[in-house]
């Protein structure tokens, strides 16, 4: 019970996060210089993203998905939002790492990793993210 407990506030800190990150509407004056940006931004996260995934994953089919296709998105996300989306991914990954020791843990997060990853569809969605 403590494990689903645990997922599911890692869940929903993530999804909270990702509603903060969207803010809102953006600035039609910012949008030229957050492309600029974030083109810079997309090569260094690219970078780090390869080292990350490969060392830190689940274990957790829907989860490693989930994380490798958040962290590529990562260099879209306005810089205001990225350092939340990022902590948040982080805290996601240490819980769901924490589930996936027990056998009972792993069971329940394939069906909620791919509950998230259907929520990050929509969300990310905003930032020009596909897949």
């Amino acid at each position: 019970m403590t494990t689903k407990m645990t997922f599911l506030l890692a869940l929903c800190l993530v999804t909270g996060m990702l509603m903060i990150a969207c803010g809102g509407a953006a600035d039609n004056t910012a949008t030229t210089n957050t492309a600029t940006t974030n083109t810079a931004t997309t090569n260094t996260t690219t970078t780090t993203t390869t080292t990350t995934t490969s060392a830190d994953k689940i274990g957790v089919a829907e989860c490693d998905e989930y994380i490798a296709k958040v962290e590529t998105c990562l260099g879209k996300v306005p810089a205001a939002g990225q350092a939340a989306v990022k902590s948040s991914l982080d805290m996601m990954r240490k819980a769901w790492r924490d589930a996936a020791a027990t056998p009972q843990g792993k069971a329940g997060l394939a069906t909620g990793c791919k509950a998230a990853l259907d929520q990050a569809k929509t969300t990310m969605g905003s930032y020009g993210c596909s897949w």
